[in-house]
């Protein structure tokens, strides 16, 4: 059938019910069988479902192994397939012991008895540790649930076994977690679940109830649920005073019929006005079917009322359907043929398209992934740090606590200005927590102000300059993440200094241990990377004297990580 100037596909179909009933299982069912790509229905409520009412079963039976009938259930289930004779062969006779105590005691007797009595011995060793989505995950997939499932139930059961496990994890992102409340919510909460069919992408054929279709539009649409018309009504009705009404079978009262009237009126208006949306969903074609019953259809169905409209408009059609099933009849088409293209889109033609020569790598399996690289952290270099002075020492503990203490003012004190330097170092120092004499206080924080106060490094710490500068760059194929202590943007050169303590400074740059080179010579690298054409130069402030030594570049390059050009040269020098 054409749409729209192509072929139809299964995506373009959309099927609507007036109510969920056998009809649309069976429609399920029929249309799987026949190879017919079908999203389902709109709405199914799982505890009706019978694959999950097995796995409900099982679930019970995990709860309370006493309960002979749940286990009779859950081994007549898919899940083990048994038969009434091998049912009855393990229940009769007993003596006096339950069903789960039997099938332990007799599991060597025949395969399927040790079958049952180990699985399940498992499973009931993690019901009360594992959460539900786990443990029914594990029965359907690698105790091959889902598989016995679908040979027994056909390939209808897929849609509830999927929607079972999406409710158990719902269920957990509420609750904490257990196989006992996840069942009780479960089946307090008649849970309908509500699939989302709105979008077309998928070529399958949709299935919904005409209430759920408002709103949506299809290039074709079958109504095969026309015959069937609401006939009920409540014995409890409404009086136009708000008063409840009933009556029995015989002697109603007038007052009741009125009602009763009333109420009619507004289910068949609602019944029309549903038929409006049914009529209204079709792009291109709508094929309007009876499904007939073994009771005769009421008057005023959906089918009497549109072929009553379409009597004196459409032309009789004569049709025929081939095959063993086949039918024929005769029914009635209004046709209105299409004069213009529809908007936004363009018919498929059947030119040919150009020859399209196919590429090597098509039929080639591709190259292995290359393992990407352990990312560079120049503060946690490949080599040991050199051995540090022991805090246990005569004056470890307190070089440990001044090297800190010292890496701290100089991170914080540049920010402030230089007069209120000395005052915010004596107040830091002299906070309780340190426990300094007053004698350390003034010392340290003297020596650290000169450093910020020498005229030959007084730059380092000046408004240009930041403090634990974080920094990523790319040398080469190595990836580099680190944290700067101190970094100097200038317009000619920039300038890095990094902060040592807790070690007994070198005499001379020569003396620096390969480890802390080799992190200079990464942040300038990396840094260079960021800047490329300005000088970088580098310098570590050993907060054991405190004692700002510069890093010569020649000694710098010998560090160099693996795949990083080369900066460009500057003095070697901060000065």
């Amino acid at each position: 059938l054409p749409a729209r100037g192509r072929a139809v596909t299964a995506g373009d179909i959309l099927v609507l019910v007036r109510r969920r009933n056998a009809f649309v299982a069976e429609l399920i069912r029929t249309l799987k069988e026949l190879g017919v790509p079908v999203a389902g229905a709109d709405r199914m409520r799982l505890t009706e479902q019978l694959a999950v009412e097995d796995l409900v079963a099982l679930g019970n039976f995990l709860l309370l192994p006493e309960d002979e009938l749940t286990l009779a259930t859950v081994l007549k289930s898919p899940l083990f397939d048994w038969d009434d004779d091998l049912l009855y062969a393990l229940a009769w006779p007993r003596e006096r012991r339950s069903l789960w105590a039997e099938l332990r005691r007799r599991a060597a007797e025949r395969p399927e008895f040790a079958r049952a009595a180990e699985e399940l011995s498992a499973l009931l060793a993690q019901a009360d540790f594992v959460p539900p989505y786990e443990l029914y995950a594990e029965v359907l997939s690698a105790r091959g649930g889902r598989r016995a499932m679908l040979q027994r139930l056909g390939p209808d059961a897929a849609d509830p076994l999927d929607e079972f496990l999406a409710a158990a994890l719902s269920y957990e992102r509420m609750h904490a977690p257990s196989l006992q409340g996840f069942l009780a919510w479960l089946a307090a909460g008649e849970a309908e679940v509500k699939r989302d069919l709105d979008q077309r992408g998928r070529d399958e054929v949709r299935i919904m109830t005409v209430h759920g279709a408002k709103g949506l539009q299809a290039p074709i649409v079958i109504l095969p649920d026309t015959l069937q018309a609401p006939t009920r009504l409540s014995k409890i009705l409404w009086s136009a005073e708000a008063l409840p009404l009933w009556s029995g079978r015989d002697g109603r009262a007038p007052v009741f019929d009125l009602a009763k009237a009333a109420a009619m009126r507004r289910r068949d208006q609602e019944y029309r006005r549903l038929l409006y949306v049914a009529l209204t969903r079709a792009e291109d074609r709508l094929y309007i079917c009876g499904w007939n019953t073994r009771r005769p259809a009421p008057t005023g169905n959906w089918y009497e009322l549109i072929k009553a409209g379409l009597e004196t408009r459409a032309v009789p059609y004569d049709f025929a359907v081939d095959g063993a099933d086949g039918w024929s009849g005769t029914g009635l088409r209004l046709e209105a043929p299409q004069t213009a293209a529809p908007a936004g889109e363009r018919p498929e033609t059947d030119q040919a398209r150009p020859a399209v020569s196919e590429p090597e790598w098509l039929r080639q399996p591709p190259k292995p992934e290359p393992a990407p690289p352990r990312p560079l952290a120049p503060s946690r270099p490949v080599l040991p740090d050199p051995p540090a002075r022991s805090p246990l020492s005569e004056d470890g503990a307190d070089n440990f606590q001044r090297g800190r203490l010292v890496h701290r003012l100089l991170q914080s004190l540049p920010e402030l200005p230089p007069a209120a330097r000395a005052d915010a170092a004596r107040r830091y120092l002299g906070l309780p927590l340190h426990g300094l004499t007053e004698a350390q206080q003034t010392e340290i924080a003297v020596e650290t102000v000169q450093v910020m106060e020498n005229v030959a490094f007084a730059h380092l710490f000046g408004p240009q300059s930041r403090a634990e500068v974080p920094i990523v760059a790319l040398l080469g194929d190595r990836a580099i993440a680190g944290q700067i202590d101190r970094l100097v943007v200038l317009p000619d050169r920039i300038l890095i200094v990094d902060y040592k303590t807790l070690r007994p400074p070198p005499r001379d740059p020569d003396s620096v241990p390969q480890p802390y080179l080799q992190q200079l010579a990464a942040y300038r690298a990396a840094v260079a990377a960021i800047f490329p054409g300005r000088p970088v130069e580098a310098a570590i402030l050993w907060t054991d004297g405190p004692l700002l030594m510069p890093i010569p570049a020649a000694l710098l390059n010998l560090s160099t990580p693996a795949g990083a050009s080369q900066p460009t040269p500057g003095a070697g020098a901060i000065a």
